[in-house]
């Protein structure tokens, strides 16, 4: 694919053509070389799975998976796809088996996806089964790559390609050990429909300006300001970013305890909603972590999550939800994170806008002849940057796009 015809040629990145957005073909081949190439994909928690034979169904890209813990304790993934004629295997979200068994016609597969039985494989009554030469070892469900960090378990469909710490980064996995790496509780979890391209949502959670803007709750309650302290950092190899803020966090001083807006009468009547306590040493009170091509990890305020992003075709993506919390938290601790969870979020009083901006994109773009976006904030390079005024990340995420689509 030559992405120099559509505005990704040199090493600026600051323009692509809508057709990227829209085309089928070229989210065609996004299956082929980003989802189940070389990219680690983020597919669920270790703590969804804490005794031998617990599992749970995901996706990479449009690549079903059944992600298992053994008996051995170790986790594997492997495609929920039966070998046979291709049915699905597993259907119920989430579960603890001894084995899989296809409903289709009963194919036996055990938690490291080894074909163990078929149905009537010896015939009945001398007549019919498999013939004498079938090799039920050369039927196992096809495996992929797992490993975790902080909790968070990737997994890569390609045979070879980085490990996952190189994969990241150094200061990409420094975040991420640093938020999570406390152990976690899964408080609640759900999943969000966007009628738009799922590179349009990436680019959203890179976009590290648009929050003053778009999402008017945080500057009129003083939660996220660009004037605050802050920047883009972008991981060593220029593919993932962690968007800052850091500050004090004011609402719970005496003279914010009202929560009470900006400039206006304005007033929450439950202003437990915006209260939050000092969590992290670093300062750091607002955090977006974009790990290409499907993660984004939440650290707003007190709320924590993980958001997996699935394509569902050319104009069209899931964003699956899981809200944390962590072993140490107090009661009351995790009150305010639940709470907090429900501020942020697609019905949420904050980032319920990102649910639609992107089809506002979508529908306007699927006319557009040759046209591109403008990528310029900040300049022209994928660099860190002590500021958010800057459209680097979104740089970044077109730089590792380039990377999958047009390998070296």
């Amino acid at each position: 694919m030559n992405l120099d015809a559509y505005g990704l040629g040199g090493d600026a990145f600051n323009q692509a053509d809508y057709r990227l957005y829209t085309d089928p073909e070229i989210a065609r081949q996004e299956q082929d070389r980003i989802f189940e190439g070389p990219a680690w994909c983020f597919v669920g928690l270790e703590v969804e799975l804490p005794k031998a034979g617990d599992y749970k169904t995901s996706w990479v890209g449009a690549l079903p998976v059944i992600l298992v813990r053994g008996q051995d304790g170790e986790l594997r993934a492997m495609v929920n796809r039966c070998t046979h004629k291709g049915s699905t295997i597993v259907f119920d979200g989430e579960g603890c088996a001894e084995r899989f068994v296809c409903p289709y016609h009963n194919w036996y597969y055990d938690l490291e996806g080894n074909l163990t039985a078929v149905a009537f494989g010896n015939g009945i009554k001398g007549q019919g089964g498999m013939p004498a030469a079938f090799d039920k070892r050369a039927h196992g469900l096809r495996r992929l790559r797992v490993a975790t960090i902080a909790g968070l378990v990737f997994v890569s469909a390609a045979e070879q390609g980085p490990e996952l710490e190189d994969y990241l980064g150094t200061r990409i996995a420094h975040h991420i050990r640093r938020t999570l790496g406390r152990g976690l509780v899964v408080l609640g979890q759900y999943t969000q429909v966007m009628h738009n391209n799922w590179k349009l949502y990436m680019e959203n959670t890179r976009d590290s300006y648009h929050a003053s803007l778009l999402h008017v709750f945080f500057t009129t309650f003083r939660l996220n300001r660009l004037d605050m302290a802050g920047g883009m950092a972008v991981g060593e190899n220029g593919w993932n970013t962690l968007s800052y803020t850091q500050g004090t966090q004011k609402f719970n001083d005496e003279a914010y305890a009202d929560a009470r807006a900006l400039n206006t009468d304005i007033k929450l009547q439950d202003p437990s909603l915006v209260a939050n306590w000092p969590e992290f040493e670093d300062g750091i009170v607002s955090s977006i972590t974009s790990v290409f091509p499907s993660l984004i990890m939440q650290q707003i305020s007190n709320s924590l999550a993980v958001r997996q992003l699935v394509p569902k075709g050319p104009d069209k993506c899931e964003l699956v939800w899981t809200l944390l919390g962590t072993v140490e938290d107090t009661p009351a601790q995790t009150g305010m994170r639940v709470k907090q969870s429900n501020l942020v979020g697609p019905a949420g009083l904050v980032s319920m806008e990102d649910g639609i901006i992107g089809n506002f994109v979508q529908r306007s773009i699927a006319s557009a002849r040759g046209e591109r976006t403008v990528m310029r904030m900040g300049g022209d390079g994928v660099v860190s940057q002590e500021s958010r005024v800057t459209e680097a990340g979104v740089r970044a995420f077109w730089k590792a796009y380039r990377a999958h689509m047009e390998p070296a």
